[in-house]
């Protein structure tokens, strides 16, 4: 019985896959056996490997289509096809909504939004035209699902990046599936910046329901689901990969009971 996870012969594109959860999501595809091309402005210190096998790098602007024409082009020049595009490229600096800039609002929802929208409707023509079409995955976050506060802007470009797959999913069937992942609290190589020391880290992740914040290679996993023929009845769908979700404050504000 053929493995539905082996990607032996697939070509995978992580926008941003060098570093954080992109890297996660590389090695993953990597250890199933896929190809797999990562894209950014500046190639990563060290290129996603596993074993002697090792991660693509295209230089690409996810914020300048013309650059985002060129690495689908030279993907599919260099390995023939294009099986699965995961848009993970993103983020955004803390900002005080009340005083951001509109050109810093701007420039966060074109990395969130409109970047994987124009990623995906070039990698949807290569798709459309291949036997067996291509599976489109969106790393959204929980800042869809409830407040941002200090990403507002941020949260509100990942939660049209939600709606954007749904509309997408029907626009683009049967050939290519579009699924978004709602990810929670991940530790990656700068979480001391958002949460502080070890210590810290645990504490956060002990008000996640399953103990732990993700690693990156827990969204990695979801990923080769999603684009893999295991999920080849699901698309348009908001996969949460978020250990449960957080905790409701009034659980510990209240004393009813005491």
């Amino acid at each position: 019985m053929n493995n539905p996870l082996d990607y032996s012969g697939k070509v995978v594109i992580v926008t941003g896959g060098g570093k954080g959860v992109g890297r996660g999501i590389t090695l993953r595809f990597l250890e199933a056996g896929a190809q797999v091309v990562i894209c950014g402005r500046s190639a990563p210190e060290e290129l996603p490997r596993v074993d002697d096998r090792e991660a693509h790098f295209i230089a690409c602007d996810v914020r300048d289509y013309a650059q985002i024409e060129a690495c689908v082009e030279e993907t599919v020049s260099r390995h023939g096809r294009l099986d699965v595009l995961v848009n993970n490229a993103g983020g955004a600096p803390h900002a005080d909504a009340a005083t951001a800039s509109p050109r810093f609002s701007e420039a966060i929802i074109r990395l969130n939004l409109i970047a994987p929208l124009n990623f995906s409707q070039v990698a949807n023509r290569v798709m459309q035209e291949q036997e067996d079409g291509g599976s489109i995955i969106n790393i959204a976050s929980v800042s869809t699902i409830r407040p941002s506060p200090g990403t507002a802007a941020y949260g509100a470009a990942k939660a049209g990046l939600v709606n954007l797959g749904t509309s997408l999913a029907v626009e683009w069937g049967p050939k290519v599936r579009v699924n978004a992942l709602v990810v929670g609290l991940t530790v990656t190589e700068q979480a001391h910046l958002h949460y502080g020391d070890d210590e810290g880290i645990a504490a956060v992740g002990a008000t996640i329901p399953l103990g732990r914040m993700a690693v990156p290679e827990d969204v990695g996993n979801a990923c080769l689901f999603l684009g893999s023929d295991l999920a080849s009845y699901v698309s348009g769908t908001n996969f949460a990969v978020h250990g449960g979700g957080e905790k409701p404050a009034f659980l510990s504000a209240a004393n009813a009971g005491e």
